[in-house]
Order: C-alpha cells, then sequence, then structure tokens
C-alpha cells in the first residue's frame, strides 16, 4: 500500500487501523453509517445507492462485531466492514425485489451464499443496493418507485452504469468499502468503471451465485466492487471457493493470490489486440495506451495478438443471455409486462424473436471462442483492453419518469465486456484517470480461466500509474 498525496479512498485497512487501535468501534462507525444514509435519501438530488437498510439490523452485526474486538476474537478481516449486496441477492430481512416493484412481495427468509459468508466473516452488512431492472441494461436507469435513479459519485448529473449501479455508486460515495454485484454483460465493471472504482468479475463459477435471481445462467459471474485492488483481493478470497447448492463451480481449482505481490511484472506478457483495443473515444484511448506504457516500464512485455470474430462474440453473446433471461422471465412477461419499465419490455420483446437455432448457433460459436482464447492464452498472460470506449452518460430529465432506452449506448458499453462473460474468463478494471470533464477513465484486464492472481498482480501495479485520485463530488467520510 503506497502513501498518496491528496485524497485516498477509506478501504478496509483503514477500518482496521481504527478498529484495532480503538480510535473507533464497529458501533461509532455503524452510527456514522446509518446517519450518512439518512442523509443520502435527503440531499438533492438524492443519491439511491443503497434502496433497502434496517437500522436496528446493522446495529445488531456492528455490535457483535464491537463485542468481538473487545475480546480479541475477529473472525476475518472484513469484521466490522461495512458491504453491501446488489438487490438480485438474497439478504434477510429485505425484500428481494431485484430491481422490480412486484418481486419481493415479503422480507427474505434466507441468505444467498454469499450474503451468509460475509455474516460468517463478521461483516456488517448495511443494506442492498439499488440496481437496474432485473439487470437489462447498461446504464443503471430505473425510474421505478422503490428505486429512482442512483446518481454518479463523481458528477451527480451522470449515470453511474449498470447493472450492479447503486453497489458501485455505494463505495465511490465512502458508504462501504465493498460491494458486491452480478455480471452477466459487465454489470459489476460498467458500474465500477464509470464511479472510479475497481470491479472483479470471477471466472464463471468461481463465486457462488445461489441465492441470486437465475437470470442469465451461462454468462453471469459474481464479484466485488472495491475502493482498491488489494481490497477486491480479500473479499475475492473469502468468497471464492465451491459451494455444493452452485453446481456450476464445484471443480474449480482452489483460488490463490501467488505472486500478487510481487515487486515488478517481469515475465509478464500482456496481449492487446490494437484494432480492437483503439475502438473507443479519444480522450479514454490516450490515458489507456499511457497506462500500458506503465506497465512495460515494471518489466511486462506487450505482445499484439489477434482477436477473432469479436463481431460474431458481439452478436452470439446478445443472444444467450437476452434468450436465457427471456426463458427464465417467461411468467413475469405474462404477468408483469405493465408493471416493468419500458425499457425492460423493450429488452424482453426483442428476446422473444430469437429461435432455438439462434441460441444452438450461438452456443457454437462460444465453443469456437474459448478454443481461440485458449491458444492466445498460451502465449501470453493476459489480455488489456480500455473498460469502457467512453466515459458515463448524462442523465435527461425525460430518464427519471420514463428510464432511458439507448440500444446503441448498451451495445457500446458492452463492447469490451462480452467477451469475458461469453467465455467465463475473469475480468478486472481498474481506474487509471479522468476525462477532462473529471469523470473516470479505466483499463482491463482479462485472464485466462481461474487465473484471478495475475488479474490482482497487474491491477495492483495499474494503481500506481495514476498520480492523484480526484475525490468525488459526493462523498462520505465514514471514518472522520
Amino acid at each position: 500500500d503506497s502513501a498518496r498525496n491528496g485524497f485516498s479512498f477509506k478501504g478496509i485497512k483503514d477500518y482496521l487501523e481504527c478498529y484495532r487501535s480503538g480510535k473507533l468501534t464497529p458501533s461509532q462507525v455503524a452510527k456514522n453509517i446509518i446517519a450518512m444514509l439518512e442523509d443520502c435519501d435527503k440531499s438533492t438530488p438524492p443519491l439511491r445507492a443503497i434502496v433497502q437498510w434496517d437500522k436496528e439490523q446493522i446495529m445488531l452485526m456492528a455490535e457483535a462485531s464491537t463485542t468481538r474486538y473487545r475480546n480479541q476474537c475477529t473472525l476475518s478481516c472484513l469484521d466490522g466492514i461495512p458491504v453491501c449486496l446488489k438487490e438480485e441477492f438474497k439478504v434477510v430481512p429485505y425484500h428481494h425485489r431485484v430491481g422490480t416493484v412486484y418481486l419481493g412481495t415479503q422480507p427474505e427468509t434466507e441468505d444467498a451464499t454469499v450474503a451468509k459468508k460475509l455474516r460468517e466473516a463478521g461483516a456488517i452488512i448495511i443494506g442492498v443496493s439499488n440496481m437496474h431492472e432485473l439487470g437489462t441494461g447498461t446504464t443503471g436507469c430505473n425510474p421505478n418507485r422503490y428505486h429512482k435513479i442512483p446518481r454518479n459519485p463523481y458528477n451527480p448529473n451522470h449515470f453511474t452504469g449498470g447493472s450492479s449501479s447503486g453497489s458501485a455508486a455505494a463505495v465511490a460515495a465512502g458508504l462501504c468499502p465493498v460491494a458486491i454485484g452480478t455480471d452477466g454483460g459487465g454489470s459489476v465493471r460498467i458500474p465500477a468503471s464509470f464511479c472510479g472504482v475497481v470491479g472483479l468479475k470471477g471466472t464463471f463459477g468461481r463465486i457462488s451465485c445461489h441465492g441470486c435471481l437465475p437470470l442469465s445462467y451461462s454468462t453471469v459471474s459474481v464479484g466485488p466492487i472495491c475502493t482498491s485492488v488489494a481490497d477486491a483481493a480479500i473479499v475475492y478470497s473469502i468468497l471464492a471457493e465451491p459451494d455444493l447448492l452452485y453446481p456450476y463451480g464445484l471443480k474449480q481449482p482452489k483460488a490463490t493470490l501467488s505472486d500478487m505481490c510481487a515487486p515488478d511484472l517481469k515475465g509478464l506478457k500482456l496481449g492487446v489486440d490494437w484494432t480492437f483495443f483503439k475502438a473507443c473515444d479519444a480522450e479514454v484511448l490516450s490515458a489507456c495506451e499511457k497506462a500500458v506504457k506503465h506497465l512495460q516500464s515494471l518489466g511486462a512485455s506487450v505482445v499484439e495478438v489477434s482477436l477473432p470474430e469479436l463481431e460474431e462474440v458481439r452478436v452470439a453473446h446478445g443472444i444467450c443471455i437476452l434468450s436465457e433471461m427471456r426463458d427464465f422471465l417467461q411468467p413475469d412477461f405474462n404477468k408483469h409486462f405493465h408493471e416493468m419499465n419500458l425499457e425492460t419490455r423493450a429488452s424482453l420483446a426483442l428476446a422473444s424473436q430469437f429461435t432455438a437455432l439462434d441460441y444452438i448457433k450461438a452456443n457454437r460459436q462460444r465453443t469456437r471462442t474459448m478454443r481461440f482464447l485458449q491458444e492466445i492464452f498460451s502465449t501470453v498472460n493476459c489480455i488489456l483492453t480500455p473498460a469502457l470506449p467512453c466515459t458515463a452518460p448524462r442523465i435527461y430529465e425525460s430518464d427519471l419518469v420514463t428510464g432511458s432506452s439507448d440500444l446503441s449506448f448498451t451495445v457500446r458499453s458492452m463492447r469490451f465486456m462480452q467477451l469475458g462473460n461469453f467465455t467465463g474468463i475473469p475480468g478486472l478494471v481498474v481506474p487509471i484517470g479522468y476525462s477532462t470533464a473529471g469523470l473516470p477513465i479505466s483499463l482491463q484486464v482479462m485472464a485466462k480461466w481461474w487465473d484471478e492472481a495475475v488479474l490482482l498482480r497487474i491491477g495492483l501495479k495499474l494503481e500506481q500509474f495514476r498520480d492523484q485520485t480526484k475525490k468525488p463530488s459526493i462523498y462520505y467520510d465514514i471514518l472522520a
């Protein structure tokens, strides 16, 4: 951890230092968070990062953690750390609404595996976070009455990105250093990038999806959104393991953090498909090219690779994720059509035009693409791309009322994301700078299946590239 001048986000280490030194207890921190949650509901415009929270629940977990610190018997390095989970996860006693007005009519009585593991680690779950309705979009725009539109802490007039919108906003605004999201088409990495924080999409099956609404079972991975790469590594190391209730991850190799803290990047080969890499705005490209040079200066070599059939990948991923969502949401589409946001209706109506032949062809493409990647990863350790081709888009007045449906933006925002979801490889996004308008820009690193350790190793070095961290315009210092 390198000392920084100026602003730096408060991470797990800062909380632990306060607890271990006795400067603050988890109970005092919880009281601060409750005050901040009340404040962000009243602010203009409201932040809308956390959409359900309960004072008593927060205090119960915090008091139990305070007692453990007093008795020096903490459960893990997440003990007393505030976290939130995307509303797609079941979290007792909240409503499992998944961004809708019609699901989760009763409070939840059973935790998702990820929520259970966080409780067992001693974390303080501060609530569930806002999300794009049913995960169907990448802006985070959700105008319905329970959710409203979450604001980007760097500029409240801009979107957070989606679909794990509230998770990224909560971390960037300082409400908690850790949030959990799901990623079927960039849904962890897009909001993390737009909000200037770190987002990790694990390998498909690496972190259990049990207790999560199974919207797209072949493309969705779970991952943490954090203020730093080190924090993402800590959360990953606690959550990544097989779960008997989630069959897709049962055969996984043991998660390690080997060589993560190596002093340099000597011996690592970074693959770049420059034609693909350059398909982004000029400001984004300039920052990302400089970040690649920084990695080279630490001993890594850049190897030019060719990612074949990217247009086919884009279409095939779209067919897979939309067909699977349409299949799972068939009863909802028939019964709750008029309670859905306009954008959700449009996406599901589009999905209903795909045929079984389309789905089969798309999955044949998946097999081809995974083979191409196997060959590429036999020559390089990772693939680098910009995280997003642009910075966070503006919120318009009409979006607050009717929502936003901009298919060209959805397609564009997923450009560098789909390969990871379609083939199941892990991806990490790390903020590397800002546009002239002060909006965050990030770089993405992808690696072969189960090799999250190399992503984290490169990510730690990538963090050092950014000469300063700008303070978000909405920021709560919970430890002050």
